[in-house]
């Protein structure tokens, strides 16, 4: 059980930090691409999941249960996966990260199965605990990522102020190309 739940915390911790880094990333637009290959990514993904289904048939009860919620699990995170590479959002970013929690959550519950009373219970509470964990480190890196962007904001408004008070001293014309400099400069229009 501890090798289990450590494996599984790990996995989260792993996908919320990279979470965290990719909410500081800018987004390119080089990840576009064109709806064809998208399709193709998404049949792909659909052909994976039912050869990873159909090798569960061959499994029996709880072992088949797991098969069967992993392979859900793989598809569920592949296809936010592809949608975020299509679109390049940072709604659906954020969906992989959720995606990748809710399905390690699951996946882990229906391990919690093989146990009983008391050891069940807590299997299931601490699998819970690790998706909330990993769901509010999402919220976290959204919130930090908002802030970010805000102060950014408030630095280059603060910085246009500064020039265009500078270009007040200055008469005519010259006022005119600084004023016109800093709105450059600080993206104003």
């Amino acid at each position: 059980m501890k090798k289990l739940n450590t494996s599984i915390a790990s996995s989260l911790f792993q996908h919320s930090a990279l979470g965290l880094l990719l909410a500081a990333l800018p987004l390119s637009s080089a990840w576009a691409m064109s709806k064809a290959e998208n399709a193709d990514a998404r049949s792909r993904i659909e052909s994976s999941y039912k050869t990873d289904r159909a090798a569960c048939n061959a499994m029996a009860h709880n072992a088949k249960d797991i098969c069967i919620e992993e392979a859900k699990a793989k598809e569920k995170v592949a296809l936010a996966e592809q949608e975020f590479a299509f679109s390049g959002t940072l709604a659906d970013q954020r969906k992989v990260g959720v995606a990748k929690a809710e399905s390690a959550y699951a996946v882990a519950k229906e391990r919690c199965d093989d146990k009983s009373g008391n050891d069940k219970d807590v299997c299931v509470k601490e699998a819970k605990a690790i998706e909330t964990k990993a769901l509010a480190d999402l919220t976290l890196a959204k919130k930090v990522g908002e802030a970010v962007t805000e102060a950014k904001d408030d630095k280059r408004d603060a910085n246009y102020k500064v020039a265009t008070e500078k270009c007040d001293a200055m008469a005519g014309t010259a006022k005119d190309n600084c004023v016109a400099q800093a709105k450059l400069k600080y993206g104003k229009s």
